[in-house]
């Protein structure tokens, strides 16, 4: 492979990270035409007791919104939750997938599922109650409505999964994913992303179905990242939808971030538990020492060897 080659191929690698987190949450400043809000960057107020992670690595917790047409996307519950940490000297990448039902504390307002500190307090609230979980306090959150998910990945042509065992889902999905390489369009990655009840794994198998999706975007996008004018159009789809209250110069440091991630370092891991029952509603009852762990290993370097 010649130098040009290889140099082709490591762009390609970069930019394809990038879009694929653009997918989640973007990070561009939006033009002057007003476009409906789909996608909410926010900066995350220090936790007390919360440890940061070193000035090398930021992390960035993604989360789909729950919200229903009409209803406010930064106050209802969240999904599909990500905390991913990003070493902007390595490479590297790690995402931890939190179940949604996980039962935690929430600051202020006791215990609750994890996914309800979206609903009490918004973007900040969710950070807070993810990082009090893991033991890392995430500099931003990213909130994003479904909808506005799905059409990004028809704008890419769809996705490629690797699914480990055959699903489906009366609502969602009747006719099911079979096992092994499925391919997906919009609608089918978030199916696959939320069906839950189905699943031998639950809340644990749905969010590795989320990494699953993740991933799919991440490999498409590097496959057609050298056509012309195809990232500059995924980019202006996020760019007219995005809002954010950063300044410029932050955008500027979180995007170099995401664009310096190298494929090959991500690593994905998603928090165990024990399903549980509270007032007769099923949560999950997370395994806290594990996510510290997890945490703890990867604050300094956004870098796990394994789950």
């Amino acid at each position: 492979m010649t130098r040009r080659s290889r140099s082709r191929m490591a762009r390609a690698g970069r930019t394809a990270l990038l879009a694929g987190v653009l997918a989640v949450g973007g990070l561009v400043v939006p033009d002057a035409e007003v476009h409906p809000t789909d996608v909410e960057l926010v900066k995350v107020r220090r936790a007390d007791g919360v440890a940061v992670a070193d000035r090398d690595v930021l992390w960035v917790l993604a989360v789909g919104s729950d919200a229903r047409p009409g209803q406010p996307m930064l106050r209802s519950r969240g999904d599909a939750i990500q905390l991913v940490g990003l070493n902007t000297r390595t490479g590297s990448a790690v995402a931890i997938g939190v179940p949604r039902d996980s039962w935690v504390p929430i600051p202020g307002y006791g215990y609750g599922r994890v996914n309800a500190a979206l609903t009490y307090g918004g973007p900040d609230l969710m950070g807070r109650t993810v990082g009090a979980l893991v033991g890392v306090q995430p500099q931003y959150v990213m909130v994003t409505r479904f909808p506005f998910f799905e059409d990004l990945v028809d704008g890419i042509g769809g996705i490629h999964v690797t699914n480990p065992r055959p699903f489906s889902d009366a609502d969602l999905k009747p006719r099911g994913f079979a096992a092994g390489r499925i391919k997906l369009d919009g609608y089918g990655a978030m199916a696959f992303a939320r069906v839950r009840k189905t699943l031998a794994g639950g809340d644990f198998a749905r969010s590795a179905n989320q990494q699953r999706v993740l991933r799919g975007i991440q490999q498409t996008v590097r496959a057609r990242a050298e056509e012309p004018g195809f990232l500059q159009r995924g980019v202006l789809s996020v760019l007219q939808h995005l809002h954010t209250d950063l300044p410029p110069g932050e955008l500027y440091r979180l995007a170099v971030a995401l664009a310096h991630v190298q494929p090959a370092k991500v690593t994905t891991c998603v928090v165990q538990g024990t399903i549980g029952n509270v007032k007769g509603a099923s949560i999950v009852r997370p395994f806290v020492a594990q996510a510290r762990r997890w945490g703890a290993g990867a604050r300094a370097d956004a870098h796990l060897r394994g789950c």
